[in-house]
């Protein structure tokens, strides 16, 4: 869905995000952090203020300084993360 790269891009597409047509949306995460080394993964619903349209999916994320750096967005219904 999308890709941003750098501290400043990822600060934008948070933003943006909370500026939705509908209202500001609530953007939960629903599943456990999964963080081999410096790469994060975790699944997530996003749901606007009357309980629609509803978005889940999951986000890659790379970690620089304790800070994401990169956030990959994969939208749609997945299976939970592999044992």
């Amino acid at each position: 869905m999308a890709r941003s790269e750098g501290i400043g891009a990822v600060e934008r597409f948070v933003l943006d995000i909370r500026r939705h047509p509908a209202g500001t949306g609530t953007m939960m995460r629903c599943s456990a952090v999964d963080m081999p080394d410096e790469w994060a993964r975790y699944r997530w619903v996003f749901t606007t203020p009357d309980g629609g349209p509803r978005l889940a999916g999951r986000d890659v994320v790379h970690l620089r300084r304790s800070l994401i750096d990169q956030v990959i967005v994969f939208a749609g219904e997945f299976e939970p993360f592999a044992s």
